[in-house]
């Protein structure tokens, strides 16, 4: 591709982003206590790309495998066998659930096992390896606000994080009944639930919902949970699989009632869109709004971003007037102008004619110009974006 035809594309991308993506009113007015995001694996894939076993929970079960194979905990019949079921067996769950069963004890009990050796070899050193912290920043801005986080992962890469930014992150498992308590009541402001538990931590990793029968037994921590789900929105944020996740199911959707009734959200990948009204069709029977956040993983950060400004962001009073969708608000003039106020700082000027100079030719015809004016209900922060142009097309 030439160089001017990528920058036209890098343009034409940058565009779309900023002035016709378009969130749903429902979910951008949730205020951010009012939320509860559920992080995946798509979070951490985000965060580390250079961790494959971050990617998916098949990509994590592969990991495991193979770090079991090399550690010799694992007999070799077995490991074949495993790398069959990753291929055929739909339900990777199980699958991990069998794979953890079978490097535990005989008596059924799962600790001491050597599926946490095989995790910590997996997870080794996650701090050198995250790359682009843009989800985990938006996260933190987020609980900074009052939103709650668990996650079905094993990782603590947020904790991790938000550790180096200097906040009191706090890893929590559901073994521990106070912290839970705690954690559900809104006490631990930065407390992450890892309902599958933490690989740091044996005690607390369970796959199975029999390993938390003292949880799911208990009608005071069932209540609290379970309260969560009809009382917060919950955000899922890079989670495939959850809702076939038996101690999700366990914990929140089998015994809440009424699931159409509530509002909850769902960001995912639109590869098909057939798959994806399918999806969304299914999902309103738990009450869930499927969200497209694009059609590639890379927009996944910068789209969570966006969201998560619009979501802190102060609305102006008349702001129920408009229709059901809004535009990007980070692209607000006036919020814009305001901030560089109170910074003591002059509101960025208007383009000057002689600044087109260094825009691409198909910018700086007089027939996009007024086209763009048209399509692009904010086109005055558009040319103050103008100024940027270089940090744009890098």
């Amino acid at each position: 591709m030439r160089s001017s035809d990528k920058i036209e594309a890098l343009w034409k991308i940058k565009i779309f982003v900023l002035f016709l993506r378009k969130f749903l009113k429902s979910l951008i007015r949730r205020r951010p206590r009012d939320l509860l995001l559920v992080i995946g694996t798509g979070v951490s894939a985000a965060v580390a790309p250079g961790i494959p076993a971050l990617c998916s929970w098949r990509s994590c079960i592969e990991a495991v495998i193979e770090a079991a194979e090399q550690l010799e905990v694992l007999h070799p019949g077995d490991v074949a066998e495993f790398r069959k079921k990753v291929i055929k067996d739909r339900d990777l769950l199980v699958v991990a659930h069998d794979l953890i069963r079978k490097m535990s004890p005989r008596t059924g009990d799962t600790k001491p096992n050597f599926f946490q050796d095989c995790l910590m070899e997996v997870f080794d050193n996650l701090e050198q390896h995250i790359q682009n912290p843009v989800v985990l920043q938006s996260i933190l801005r987020l609980m900074e606000r009052g939103t709650m986080v668990l996650t079905t992962n094993y990782d603590n890469l947020l904790e991790i994080f938000g550790q180096q930014q200097g906040k009191p992150m706090e890893s929590l498992d559901l073994k521990d009944k106070d912290k839970v308590l705690q954690w559900a009541r809104g006490h631990i402001k930065y407390g992450v639930l890892h309902i599958h538990g933490l690989y740091t931590d044996p005690c607390g990793m369970v796959l199975d919902p029999s390993g938390y029968k003292d949880v799911t037994q208990d009608p005071e921590v069932m209540e609290v949970l379970q309260n969560l789900y009809r009382t917060k929105s919950f955000l899922f944020l890079g989670c495939g699989e959850t809702l076939r996740d038996q101690i999700f199911q366990a914990l929140f959707l089998y015994t809440v009632k009424n699931k159409v009734d509530l509002e909850h959200y769902m960001l995912v990948l639109k590869e098909n869109e057939d798959h994806f009204f399918k999806l969304q069709a299914d999902m309103l029977l738990h009450g869930i709004k499927v969200v497209s956040y694009g059609d590639s993983f890379k927009q996944f950060p910068e789209y969570v971003q966006d969201l998560t400004a619009q979501i802190c962001k102060q609305r102006s009073p008349d702001a129920d007037r408009v229709d059901s969708t809004t535009l990007l608000g980070t692209s607000c003039v006036d919020c814009a102008k305001r901030k560089l106020g109170e910074n003591g700082t002059d509101p960025p000027k208007r383009i000057k004619q002689s600044d087109n100079a260094r825009l691409p030719l198909w910018l700086k015809s007089r027939h996009c110009i007024t086209d763009l004016r048209k399509k692009v209900p904010n086109y005055s922060f558009f040319e103050m974006h103008l100024e940027n142009t270089d940090q744009l097309l890098e």
